[in-house]
């Protein structure tokens, strides 16, 4: 491994790939040395006019389009605009912004300058921000001045103090403190790329470039460090067989600062020449607009969106002659919503199996069409599998998937204690994912269950990190996180809780977590109390006994008393206090 022996991950910015795995992926073509800046300057040069961007904002109802002459351009005076604030190489730019076109432009505008950047969801609170951003040294976040009802500005401003490396705190939106840089007077106020042109030295896709968090589902949330090449690796296979290039277009509706909108919204487009479709606020009848608007050829969407797609197709027919692909990453698919998609937009619905360390499998157009069912499909090219059991896997005795090839992350940084853990220096390069799987029968994977305490369905939520928080209660003196599914088949969080002195109900412990600043999404939306929790000779919580008791299929020791509420969080956020973008 060449890299200096880290001590901290105020050094993670030094390591690199081993040489041999470099020359191995580049001999098989899955790495390679161009980048997404050339591809960026490539489409710019070749197809001025072809449209690169279609952003819908919910605010004003409008959709911006841009051409890749005008994206390419807007990208280059956002990087003047870093260099003129002295950001480059060795530094970390955080980017906490929905998904507004000028987010894709910026983040793009990082890799062009050398700056690695940590892209986080808006919906992440000031005690979560703080901690990724010491741990990081980040000099610069950029957030909007409000977001689904937040102050991100004021937020920031406040824990800036004890973040010493924070030089330089960037917000867009109309209110803009004393203090903060102005996004839009600084970058768009100056033709920088006139006076900041872009470097001549050539970026180098081996060095780690973007840092995307985990949610710390086990443990404490780390950060998975990713190479231009790294990210390249998980487009390239749908390049090469699916056929997408110039003439396609791009939907997911999820962040551009979670690896699948990092996948269709900067990758798939810049790499091909087609045009990232995106949307800040998800609305099913704006995105089957704006998907016809755009011709849209692929969507990526997770059930809970696909299935409001599918309900609002049913209410009122879109035409979307250039469909030829539906794609659901990260959850199983079921056959209610299998049929509905079928029946609404003639196509089946594909697997995408990855996670923020790496990405792995799909389904493959010569799968059955209810194949997503049995499967969450192949291996992409450049990515080995093994199931690894003490015996025979089975249904019954499924094998823990470890995975290893060229999107496999760099390494992982601890977001509290800081251990970087090289990847190649361990097992020969294998990556255990902690999924539970076995074969397919078609060369794939079957994942029937998951080895550590996840819970969540759109978003994981960090158990260990809320139950430690519960405990900060003083009417709280034991308390459990576990999964549930509510009517839909969403997976939400339940807190069972031993509790003493005055009864707590949910609004009371959501105003707890509220107070100690923890992100709303990992609230449980579910409370129960018990007198206490059920656990095994070793002491440990029988988290498996809970969640069946939850579902009604086991008994407890002693009688519970349930307060059941809301999600914490909608899916559906509001408009964004800033209706110029």
């Amino acid at each position: 491994m060449e890299h200096l022996a880290p001590k901290a991950a105020d050094s993670f910015l030094t390591l690199r790939p081993p040489a041999a795995a470099a020359r191995r992926f580049r001999a098989a073509g899955i790495w390679r040395d161009s980048h997404y800046l050339a591809d960026l300057d490539h489409w710019r040069s070749t197809t001025p006019d072809a449209p690169a961007v279609y952003a819908h904002t919910a605010a004003t109802g409008t959709t911006t389009r841009l051409t890749y002459a005008e994206y390419g351009r807007y990208v280059n005076r956002c990087a003047g605009a870093l260099r003129a604030l002295g950001v480059g190489h060795g530094q970390v730019v955080a980017v906490q912004l929905p998904n507004w076109w000028q987010a894709g432009a910026l983040l793009l505008a990082c890799l062009r300058v050398g700056a690695a950047i940590a892209p986080m969801t808006p919906t992440l609170r000031p005690r979560e921000l703080e901690r990724v951003l010491r741990r990081l040294r980040a000099t610069m976040c950029v957030v909007p001045d409000r977001w689904d009802g937040f102050a991100h500005a004021a937020a920031l401003a406040e824990i800036a103090p004890r973040l010493p490396d924070l030089h330089h705190r960037v917000v867009l939106g109309r209110h803009v403190a004393e203090g903060d840089i102005d996004f839009f007077r600084h970058v768009e106020g100056a033709p920088w790329e006139r006076t900041h042109p872009a470097q001549d030295d050539p970026v180098d896709p081996d060095r780690v470039a973007l840092v995307l968090f985990t949610s710390g589902t086990t443990g404490e949330p780390k950060a998975a460090l990713h190479t231009l090449n790294i990210h390249y690796s998980t487009c390239r296979p749908y390049v090469v067989s699916e056929g997408y290039g110039p003439r396609d277009a791009y939907f997911t509706p999820h962040s551009l600062t979670h690896s699948a909108g990092l996948w269709g919204g900067i990758g798939l487009p810049v790499l091909t020449g087609g045009a990232a479709v995106l949307m800040d606020v998800w609305e099913p009848r704006a995105a089957l607009d704006l998907m016809a608007e755009s011709r849209c050829s692929l969507l990526a969407a997770a059930p809970t969106f696909l299935s409001g797609l599918v309900a609002e197709a049913r209410r009122r027919a879109v035409p979307l002659p250039a469909l030829r692909a539906v794609m659901a990453p990260g959850v199983a698919v079921g056959s209610e919503l299998l049929d509905g998609v079928a029946e609404m937009f003639g196509l089946p619905v594909r697997a995408i199996w990855g996670m923020t360390e790496a990405s792995g499998t799909y389904t493959r157009a010569d799968d059955p069409p209810d194949w997503a069912l049995h499967s969450a499909g192949r291996p992409a090219p450049g990515i080995e599998l093994d199931h690894r059991s003490d015996a025979e896997v089975s249904d019954e005795r499924p094998g823990r998937l470890h995975v290893r090839g060229g999107s496999v992350c760099l390494a992982t940084v601890g977001r509290d204690t800081g251990e970087v853990r090289i990847v190649a220096d361990h097992d020969d390069g294998w990556f255990d994912t902690g999924d539970l799987t076995v074969p397919d029968g078609r060369g794939g994977i079957r994942i029937v269950g998951r080895a550590a305490d996840r819970v969540g369905s759109k978003f994981m939520i960090p158990v260990l990190d809320v139950e430690r928080a519960l405990l900060e209660h003083a009417g709280i003196k034991d308390a459990a996180v576990v999964g549930y599914l509510d009517a839909a088949g969403t997976e939400l969080a339940c807190a069972v809780t031993v509790q003493e002195g005055e009864p707590l109900d949910l609004p009371a412990v959501h105003a707890h977590l509220r107070s100690i600043g923890m992100t709303e999404w990992y609230w449980p939306s579910r409370l129960e109390t018990v007198h206490r929790l059920p656990r095994n000779s070793f002491g440990k919580v029988r988290k498996e006994l809970l969640r069946r008791w939850l579902a009604g299929a086991a008994e407890l020791p002693d009688d519970p008393v349930s307060d059941v509420g809301e999600p914490a969080a909608s899916s559906t956020p509001r408009p964004p206090g800033d209706d110029r973008l």
